[in-house]
């Protein structure tokens, strides 16, 4: 091992080399993008499709079938899913990781717009939304009043808008929960009648009119000049004076048939903010910025733009993400910092001041040299990245304590500082570098996981493997510096009591078990074995989850009515939420949303489009404390779970990917019928498992329409065409956008035909509604046709095609859901399903499968390089598996730490077993390397390694103190996510130690030859 002498040899290279890392790390700490959560960009894309008017039905038929067939020629889909309800179509296409998101986002774009000429042209609006975790807004504001108009406020809010657009790292600013203004001209059909002009010829006169085809140019004297025609509309007194039609020297305008005036579309979404009447502006970030310069740009702004409002306009923070990313990062550097305290007087007590001294520098070292490289990487400072540091922060000090008692151990023994630096370094160099490199492994295939949840914890252990290979680079090269330097003879070597104590271990009781095990080592593996055994059979206690709910002390109120339920009524609901709220004292805000979800605000969390039957209020409380957050939203359901007529539900924001609910399960069929006698036999079987609330089966109620039955015969005896009625209808109750204006100052404006109405249509307006016939004559609407009830879904389902229902279910705080959905899939296993009928089961079930399965793909890629590495080190196949021996010791520990600690085996003690692998094996290596070096001196295989685990006892001891010191302060005030993860290192590390330093020794002495190839 040449490095470190090259290290000493040439120290003002090795300083300059440590300094420049250093630098960079600092530089890198200053312009690092900082956020909550990690930005991840997943493979998929919704499209919203807009048709007012239309029943799930018909727009299952126009719209949903053909989007889906020719979504489905595209390659790579994981998965297509479709809810279709009144007037609102929304597909959801999944694509397999690994593909490029962009790319397979441009396709849908390209499939859809080939076949939109056959989709019908009364399409308001066909939405494409890219799936991007940044899309998560990170302001949210509210602008009130509660006496201007909402044209007054959106000037107002556009000013904003502006402004905040202008913020670097700002990818776009919306402002939202307002009515767009509209140009509505009344048709008043008895006076068409009068003057026998039908809708379709108003219509008609005003697309005419309003056409803008440019005249082109001609050349005069030999200048170009162009023509400029009438062109469109930019005052609304023209369209008043439009021309419709001109008999008898008289002519009819518009204005003698119709009203034409500014209003504003039907507002079927609007938003309060405690109470108050507001519209909301919202801001989203550009990946790979900085959270807290965009919020400070974007605060600056408001500041001066308040100054500008009004007494009657009043602005309000309804959400500002930097809040919640100081106190999550602050956090973790606490954790950190706590960490870091730990480790050190850990090797303080053990070592003595100077060697501390020289192996604590190797943290800031290692950790700016990990900043400098996750940067270069792309990734930046959010809790996956910071937790990273937190498990290396332990292991950071491991290959400088190994080196440090080796040089001491040297000079002890007389030699020169300068020499043993040299010697003992270069004596343990291959061991710590593969230790090192197996640990690393351990971590490399996570960052290789093509799931949603390996791309959303890439980050974490991309810093681990980042941070130990800076660690390794530094206790090879300056760490032997220091020491030879620092520590100058065997007079600064003497032991203090701690130091004396473990000596005295080692030479009484360690020596003694030793001795014995390798006396009776079928004993000893008998034992460990049945207490292996035994912990496994503790694993059912245990249990299994996925993801713990997050900290934050916020949630959402979700307000469904039933199908059908009028905006107004709604609205009714959600004020009486709000006035339960507004009793609270520990409410620090709520903002609702009624008819539409709140803005997306939490990365799993996405927002509920258009329906008017739907309505969602944010909360956030005045701390961050958990017990209280659990009291308050127990309380709230206690209110709120026998409000007549709508059910309220209160979620919380739960950590990992995003699932329909904790418990979901999709029944797949064709006939909407059969599907619903299911879901009402699934649903009872739902309710009836302990700790399973708000169950939401769509199918549970079907909806009444008002159905327009046209008499075929007739009409065509009048000479009017279905076509006719259709659109004539559709003008006169939803209103039918004809043109566009854009006035004078650049503001576009749909023109609108409808009757005079109001925003409220009544069944008595149909009496009002004449069809036109060829012969130009008007015909009453309902001489052709006639109203009756009918009953409606209101709400289709497909999945990958199939005509589907999603019976969805929370479940009460601290209740297992993985458990419950078991229990229903179990009971469901026995349901008598008719034939092409069946079951899926998704949720958090089917998102714990796949990503289990990702993190047992990357133990067994972890164990398989691993074992590679060290066959080339050991040069056996049989050492390689005694190292592998500390595994099964760990997950002893580990099993009993999590049952001990009430913690269930979830996704993150997962990531905590897969930690252990590449950790806990790095004390066996360097025990059976020191044991091989001695035997190849000339030792006998008992006197090797005997001597091997007593030299080697003190550094694995401390390596095992450093690592669970530095992981503690996480896992007891790191919150939910983090303590199952460090429960499982901490337990496993703890049993491991103890027994590697007997099973290891045992084995070895089974399992190796008497002769020794060197």
């Amino acid at each position: 091992m040449k490095l470190p002498k090259l290290a000493i040899d040439n120290h003002q290279f090795t300083i300059i080399l440590m300094v420049l890392l250093v630098v960079l790390g600092v530089a890198s700490f200053f312009t690092m993008p900082r956020s909550e959560d990690p930005q991840i960009t997943v493979p998929g894309t919704t499209v919203i499709a807009v048709l007012p008017g239309a029943n799930p039905k018909d727009l299952e038929e126009l719209v949903v079938d053909p989007a889906e067939e020719a979504l489905n020629e595209l390659e790579d889909i994981k998965s297509i899913e479709s809810k279709i309800f009144d007037g609102l179509a929304n597909i959801t296409i999944k694509f397999e990781t690994g593909v490029d998101p962009d790319e397979k986002y441009d396709e849908v774009v390209q499939k859809l717009n080939e076949i939109e000429p056959d989709l019908p042209e009364e399409i308001a609006r066909f939405d494409y939304w890219q799936w991007k975790s940044t899309d998560v807004v990170v302001f949210q504001g509210a602008i009130i009043s509660e006496t201007e108009d909402y044209k007054m406020l959106e000037k107002s809010a556009e000013k904003l808008k502006k402004q905040c657009e202008k913020v670097s790292g700002v990818r776009k600013v919306e402002i939202t929960a307002y009515p767009e203004q509209e140009i509505h001209i009344l048709a008043d059909m008895e006076r068409m009648n009068q003057f026998n002009i039908s809708l379709s010829r108003l219509m008609n006169s005003i697309q005419s009119n309003n056409a803008n085809i440019p005249g082109g140019h001609i050349n005069i004297s030999g200048k170009k000049y162009n023509i400029q025609t009438s062109g469109s509309y930019d005052d609304i007194a023209q369209i008043k004076n439009t021309v419709i039609d001109a008999r008898e020297g008289k002519v009819l305008y518009v204005k003698d048939v119709a009203t034409v005036e500014y209003s504003y579309e039907n507002n079927e979404y609007f938003a309060r903010f405690r109470g108050k009447n507001a519209m909301y502006i919202t801001a989203v970030q550009k990946e790979g910025t900085n959270v807290y310069n965009i919020l400070d740009g974007i605060n600056e702004k408001i500041e001066n733009y308040k100054k500008t409002l009004p007494p009657s306009i009043i602005f309000e923070k309804v959400i500002d993400q930097t809040t919640s990313v100081s106190y999550r990062l602050n956090s973790f550097f606490m954790n950190m910092l706590q960490g870091l305290i730990l480790v050190g007087l850990v090797v303080l007590v053990a070592v003595g001041l100077k060697p501390s001294l020289i192996v604590l520098l190797v943290i800031p070292s290692s950790i700016l040299i990990g900043l400098f490289s996750i940067d270069s990487s792309g990734f930046g400072i959010e809790q996956m990245s910071i937790a990273g540091f937190i498990i290396a922060l332990g292991l950071l000090v491991d290959n400088a304590i190994v080196v440090v008692e080796n040089i001491t151990r040297f000079i002890k023994l007389g030699y020169k500082p300068l020499e043993a630096a040299v010697k003992g370094t270069s004596q343990i160099g291959w061991a710590i570098v593969s230790s090192t490199a197996t640990t690393v492994l351990a971590f490399v295939p996570m960052i290789m996981m093509k799931n949603t949840v390996g791309n959303f914890i890439k980050s974490m252990p991309a810093t681990v493997a980042f941070t130990l290979v800076g660690s390794l680079i530094v206790s090879l090269t300056f760490t032997p510096y220091l020491t030879g330097k620092l520590i100058k003879s065997n007079g600064n070597m003497q032991p203090n009591w701690i130091r004396r104590k473990l000596d005295n271990l080692i030479e009484t009781r360690y020596r003694n078990t030793l001795s014995y095990s390798i006396r009776k080592p079928f004993v000893v593996l008998a034992i460990a074995t049945v207490v292996f055994l035994g912990s496994l059979g503790l694993f059912p206690l245990v249990g299994i989850s996925f993801f713990p709910s997050s900290d934050k002390p916020q949630f959402l109120i979700d307000i469904t009515a039933p199908e059908g339920t009028s905006i107004d009524k709604t609205n009714e609901i959600s004020l009486y939420v709000e006035s339960a709220l507004e009793k609270r004292d520990n409410v620090k805000v709520y903002a609702a949303s009624v008819g539409k979800g709140n803005p997306r605000i939490y990365y799993n969390q996405m927002q509920t489009q258009n329906k008017s039957n739907y309505g969602q209020i944010f909360v956030e409380l005045d701390s961050y404390d958990l017990e209280k957050l659990r009291q308050t939203v127990a309380e709230l359901r206690e209110d709120f779970n026998d409000y007549p007529g709508a059910r309220i539900e209160i979620k919380t924001f739960e950590q990992g990917p995003p699932v329909d609910a904790p418990i979901a399960i999709k029944f797949l069929g064709e006939e909407l019928d059969v599907l619903r006698k299911i879901a009402m036999d699934a649903e009872n079987i739902y309710n009836s498992v302990p700790g399973v609330i708000n169950v939401d089966n769509p199918l549970r109620t079907s909806k009444t329409d008002l159905e327009l039955n046209i008499h075929r015969e007739k009409a065509s005896m009048y000479g009017v065409s279905i076509v006719e009625i259709d659109k004539t209808v559709r003008a006169a109750i939803a209103g039918l956008p004809v043109s566009k204006f854009r006035d004078k100052a650049g503001k576009e404006y749909s023109i609108v035909l409808k009757l005079p109405s109001g925003n409220k249509p009544t069944i008595k307006d149909f009496e009002k509604i004449y069809v036109s016939s060829v012969t130009g004559s008007q015909v009453p609407l309902l001489q052709l046709a006639s109203l009756r009830y009918t009953s409606t879904p209101q709400k289709i389902n497909h999945y990958n095609l199939d005509r589907s229902v999603t019976i969805t279910a929370d479940m009460e705080s601290n209740q297992n859901a993985l458990k419950a959905t078991k229990e229903i899939a179990k009971k469901l296993s026995q349901y008598n399903f008719p034939n092409g009928y069946k079951y899926y089961v998704a949720g958090q079930q089917e998102s714990q499968q796949e990503s289990f399965g990702g993190m047992l793909n990357a133990i067994v890629i972890a164990l398989l390089g691993i074992f590679g590495i060290l066959v080339l080190q050991f040069k056996s196949y049989s050492q390689p598996l005694i190292v592998f021996s500390a595994i099964p010791l760990a997950i002893i520990g580990s099993i009993l730490a999590l049952l001990f600690s009430g913690n269930t085996f979830s996704f993150m003690a997962f990531i905590g077993i897969t930690s252990l692998v590449g950790i806990v094996i790095n004390n066996s290596i360097i025990l059976v390397d020191y044991a091989n070096q001695l035997r190849e001196e000339g030792k006998s295989i008992v006197e090797a390694v005997k001597i091997a685990g007593e030299t080697r006892f003190v550094p694995i001891i401390l390596t095992t103190g450093t690592t669970i010191g530095g992981l503690l302060p996480l896992t007891l005030t790191g919150g939910n996510l983090w303590a199952p993860m460090g429960w499982t290192i901490i337990g496993g590390l703890l049993v491991s130690t103890v027994l590697t330093l007997i099973i290891v020794p045992v084995l070895y002495k089974l399992f190796s030859k008497e002769t020794v190839t060197a």
